[in-house]
This record gives structure tokens, sequence and C-alpha cells, in this order.
């Protein structure tokens, strides 16, 4: 199996040789390291979740930020990044990321087993892998889809229909042949081939036995589908009508794999393979969803709204917004931060807050959701200003759906 490091968010990799102590410190080889600092250098994006900076004792190191996931330098060291919460193991982290992915929109994580989350002492590479190649053995136990497709070719027999031009053109000393255009029903269309060009990738990635041996026998299901040569392309003119919904997911994983963009602010990059994902987003789906759970109307990231209303300036985007069928609303923003007392509490989250109060007109109740942890203060801290109540509650990511964080409907 290839090398693993794994960082929680805010630790960091370094390369200096010698005896150092440190719990958030991981040693990294220097090629390896100067890899990633040069992928980090040619994107400034990037910094948004490998942050390059000097350390006293340790030199150069590049620290994570608040992205987690997979980075994957070109020898086949895997850089996971997992959320730091409380004082937990790599393990249980591992577990709550794969749960928070579960409910996050427009992915395809939302479909995936929760066996996986038993799969926790596995690469999280290889658990992706896993959830594609499950996805994938779901389309093909209900059959991958053919279709008529037009093809050209120079033949020995007339089938279809004479290019006349192309017959002039190829054929003029070969008058035994035919130029021909017609229509074949195969399977060799562009969404099995994408598929499949993910599938060869990924036997060359993927180190477990287990997922190398599915690809096997699935590369042999595809065996007569050729490969996608441009696949940017292919991708960018699909179109999935309602008898290809059940490839939906699949070729969102292939996306992903072949790309390895999908959910990251950077622009791609032929220097290292990435599966990142923001915590701030990840932290709102996993709150909206447990709002969800509980029964309520929750619509997030609504919009409609502006400061300056009389141009529309100025978008106002709440996180959360909870509809009360009595034409009340309230409304909640999350904040993936760690709060210790009220002075980590910043000035700019009480004014958005108290923007979107004097906005949206049926609100009265505000609130401001930040992730508990080991250090986080337990007094409730409630605060009223013309009229608005805006209330600062914890949410345990440990605890997940099972917990009341005080929302008062």
């Amino acid at each position: 199996m290839s090398s693993v490091i794994t960082l929680k968010e805010y630790e960091f990799l370094y390369f200096k040789e010698g005896e150092i102590s440190n719990t958030k410190a991981h040693y990294i080889e220097e090629k390896n390291f100067l890899e990633l600092e040069k992928f980090v250098l040619a994107n400034e994006e990037s910094n948004h979740y490998l942050k390059l900076s000097s350390k006293k004792g340790f030199g150069k190191i590049l620290q994570a930020q608040n992205y987690v996931g997979v980075i994957q330098t070109k020898d086949g060291t895997n850089i996971e990044i997992v959320p730091k919460i409380k004082d937990i193991s790599i393990e249980e982290s591992k577990e709550i990321l794969l749960k928070m992915l579960k409910t996050l929109k427009k992915s395809p994580f939302r479909h995936f087993n929760s066996a996986y989350l038993k799969s926790s002492k596995l690469p999280l590479f290889e658990i992706f892998i896993s959830m594609f190649l499950e996805e994938l053995s779901v389309l093909i136990r209900k059959g991958i889809k053919s279709d008529y497709i037009q093809k050209e070719e120079n033949l020995h027999f007339l089938k279809g229909k004479l290019q006349i031009s192309k017959q002039i053109q190829h054929n003029s000393i070969h008058k035994e042949k035919f130029f021909v255009e017609y229509e074949e029903f195969s399977n060799d269309r562009v969404e099995n081939r994408l598929i499949k060009t993910c599938l060869k990738y990924l036997y060359n990635k993927s180190t477990l036995n287990k997922n190398q041996q599915k690809i096997r026998e699935f590369l042999f299901v595809f065996d007569t589908i050729g490969v996608s040569h441009t696949p940017k392309n292919d991708f960018k003119n699909l179109k999935l009508n309602r008898q290809m919904k059940e490839y939906e997911s699949v070729l969102i994983y292939a996306k992903i794999f072949l790309y390895g963009n999908s959910f990251a602010p950077h622009k791609g990059s032929d220097l290292v393979f990435t599966l990142l994902f923001d915590m701030n987003l990840l932290f709102e789906s996993y709150v909206g969803m447990y709002l969800k759970k509980k029964g309520l109307d929750v619509e997030l990231q609504d919009k409609g709204k502006y400061l300056v209303e009389s141009h529309n300036k100025f978008a106002l985007k709440p996180d959360i917004v909870i509809n009360k069928g009595t034409d009340k609303e309230l409304i909640a923003d999350t904040k993936y931060k760690n709060i210790s007392s009220t002075k980590d509490i910043s000035q700019s989250d009480m004014y958005q807050l108290y923007a979107y109060g004097t906005k949206y007109k049926q609100t009265s109740q505000l609130y401001l959701i930040y992730p508990k942890n080991d250090d986080s203060f337990s007094q409730h801290y409630s605060y009223i200003e013309d009229e608005l109540h805006l209330d600062i509650l914890f949410f345990d990511l440990t605890l997940g759906f099972d917990q009341e964080i005080g929302l008062v409907i």
C-alpha cells in the first residue's frame, strides 16, 4: 500500500531531518514536499488548503487549512486532511467527514452505503474509489446503455449511405472500397467511454487489492468500449436525459477522479491529484440536514434580499432560513470557527446577522451556530437589539443528529 500521511486541520508538513517532537508536525520526503510547494506556488487558490510558510526549527512548512480530503503526489503518496474535532481519533474524524459528505448537495456521496463508515481505517482515497465502484456496480446490474451511433468507415462492402465526396477523396484508386456513413447499435457511447477511462486511471492509482480486483472485473464488462481521448470536451458536451438518470452519480465520480478539482477552488493541476472539501460548506450542509431531520422547513443559501434594495446591490445569502408557516422566519448562519470565549466572535459575524434581521421583515430570531470543541464555552449567550433576538449556539459534530442545540421554534 502506498504511503499515507494523515493531518488534522492546521497541522503541518515538513521535510527537515532531525529529532523533532511536535504532535502537529508530520515528516514528508523532500521530493514530495517540493512537489506540493510547486503546486501551491503555481495556483494561489491552493493557499486555501495548504499554506506555505516557515517555522522555527522546521524551516519551510506546508500547513493544512480548513479544507479536508485527499492530496496525492505523483509517486502515490497520499496526504489526508481530516477535520479537527475535539480530542478524537483519526478514524473517528474520518467517520464524521464521511457522514458530512453524505449531506452535501450536488455530489454523489449522498448515495453511499453507510458500511463505508466501518472502513475508516482505510486511506480516504481508497474509500472514495470504493464508493465509485459500488455506484458503478449498481449501474452495471441495471445494464449499461447502448444507442445508435453514427459511424464513418472505409469498407470493402456497401453499408448505409455512400459518402460521395470522401469516396472520391479516399478511393479514386481503390475502386473495391466504399467510404460510407451508417448507424450501429452499440454501447460504445461517450458516457461509457468516460467511465472506462476513469476505471483505467484508477487501476493505476489504487493500491488496495479489493479495489484493483473490482476494477479488473468492470474493465472486462467495458472491454468492447473505447476510451475517451478528449474527456474534458466529452464532459462538457454531456446531456443526460431521464433515460440516463442512473448514470449521473457515476459520471460525477468519474469527473472528480479524472480532474480532481470538483469541490476545491483551484483550477486543476498535473502536479498532484486533489479531492478536497471546504469545511465551512460541509458544516453548513450538515447543520442544515440536522434541522430538516427535526421536521423543519429549511432553505439553504436563501436568495432574493439585498442590503441596498433600491438598486439590488450587495446580495444577502443567509446560510439557513427556517420557515415557520405563519409568515415567520428564523435566520441561522453557520460559522466553522473555534470559539472559546465571546472575544472570538467576530464583529463581522454579528453585523452580518443584524443585516439579515433588518431585511427579513418576518424575522425576530437570529442564530449563530458554531462547532462545539473541547475549549468551546458552554454558557448560553443571547443578545437583544431593536426587537431582534440573537442566540449563540454550538453544534457537537461528535453527537451528530442525536442532540439538542437549543434552537427555539
